[in-house]
Parts: structure tokens; sequence; C-alpha cells
């Protein structure tokens, strides 16, 4: 089935990356993938009437939203692939990176989902088109 093929390969990144969050994954790892399907999943269909309609000015302040927790969830697991020790001795039992390069791999793979969200953060905040005008009472 779908889901069995789904399930094989996510369990081939994970080994053959060696990222420790998808193979034993911590109680903070699934918080974050508990978000992600409660406030991210829904987001999109919104979003994608939004720009697909275009002049959908109400989209800024949740795509600022939206693009500001996408970013703050991703500190915590870049830092964990560049800084945390996974040796055995910390119960990773030989999970996770060994090397500097397998660590920078690890973070290049998760890195679009920090930068996209960047770049839709700037667009937001910097469009003109997306910025709300003050209507002016006429006297």
């Amino acid at each position: 089935s779908f889901f069995f093929q789904l399930r094989n390969v996510l369990k081939w990144y994970a080994k053959e990356f060696k990222d420790p969050l998808l193979q034993d994954p911590p109680t903070w790892f699934k918080s974050f993938l508990y978000c992600e399907l409660v406030f991210q999943l829904p987001f999109f269909p919104v979003a994608t009437y939004a720009f697909f309609k275009g002049g959908c000015k109400w989209i800024r302040t949740p795509a600022i939203i939206y693009s500001v927790h996408v970013m703050s969830l991703l500190i915590p697991i870049l830092s964990t692939f560049l800084f945390e020790d996974f040796s055995e001795a910390n119960g990773f039992k030989g999970q996770g990176p060994k090397t500097f390069h397998e660590r920078l791999t690890l973070v290049s793979i998760y890195a679009p989902y920090f930068l996209i969200p960047l770049m839709l953060f700037f667009f937001m905040l910097r469009s003109p088109y997306y910025k709300y005008e003050e209507k002016r009472k006429k006297k």
C-alpha cells in the first residue's frame, strides 16, 4: 500500500542521512509535528486560495504569523543537528550524525523550511501590494 511505501521511504531517509529526530523522535519534536498538523497544515489551503485569487490583502498577517511560527520551530531543530552530542553515552544508540559533514547535510535538508518562510516574511513586510492603506474620511 501507499502508506507502507511511504513509511519505508521515511525509514530509509532517517537511516541514510542519520536523522535522529526521525529515527527516535524526542517528545519536543513530536510536539512540533502536532503544531504543524494543527496550525500549519490548515494554513496551506487558505494561503493557496489567497495567493491564486489575488487581491487578498488579509493574507498578510496570517502569512507573517505562519512564517515566524515555522522559523521559530526550526531554531531548536537546526541547533540540535549542529550542537547535540550524538554519542552512545548520551543514549542515541549510534543514531545521529558523526561527522561535521553529516551535520551540515542534515542542516541543508532542513534549511529550506527556514529560508522559504523567511522569504515569505520579508515579502509580506516589504511588499507595497500587501500593505493596508488607511482610508481617509471625506470632509
